[in-house]
């Protein structure tokens, strides 16, 4: 982000227009955010011109995947304490959450792909989204790792997996098996 960066997504970054932001919180987070990204355009069924995937952004609420971002942006992103009681982290999240609800209509279902273990997204989003908002029940017990993983296999592998509501489920549980290790290539 200091503009030295040779490859082209960082000199994107460091540009005026910007990097998709999807693509740049892959290149940072590498499996756990690859394996969301790629699950969500997988599987997104946006109703009728919508987008479906979008990223919640510290400061900036929910924020499309494809959207460009900026090394500033990147910066005030690091000043934003990302806790369901930091009122710079949920107050655009809680704007963004009602519009999307409101938007989409009453039929909607929320697909959650981050971490359910903590509040930071699960207080703010089903105070909105109520029993709207899901999450994939395999993710009860394992670590981001293990989720990155187990989305891209599933995107890879066009297996859609069981979403059950947040509310009233069992977020916290014993760890499951690991991933059998696939063959390079596969």
């Amino acid at each position: 982000m200091d503009g030295r960066g040779t490859s082209e997504l960082a000199r994107q970054l460091c540009s005026a227009t910007g990097a998709p932001l999807g693509e740049v919180f892959a290149f940072l987070s590498s499996l756990y955010f690859r394996g969301k990204l790629a699950y969500a355009r997988t599987f997104a069924r946006p109703a009728g011109e919508r987008a479906g995937v979008f990223v919640i952004t510290p400061g900036e609420g929910l924020t499309l995947e494809s959207d460009h971002i900026t090394a500033e942006q990147m910066r005030g992103f690091a000043q934003v304490e990302v806790h369901h009681a930091n009122e710079r982290f949920i107050a655009p999240l809680l704007r963004d959450a009602h519009a999307l609800a409101a938007s989409a209509g009453p039929a909607a279902r929320f697909v959650l792909l981050g971490s359910i273990a903590s509040a930071k997204y699960i207080a703010p989003l089903q105070q909105v989204m109520g029993e709207r908002l899901l999450f994939p029940s395999e993710f009860v017990g394992r670590g981001d790792m293990s989720r990155g993983g187990l989305l891209l296999r599933s995107a890879q592998d066009n297996c859609e997996l069981d979403y059950i509501p947040v509310l009233g489920a069992t977020l916290h549980g014993m760890r499951p098996p690991r991933l059998a290790p696939r063959k390079r290539g596969s």
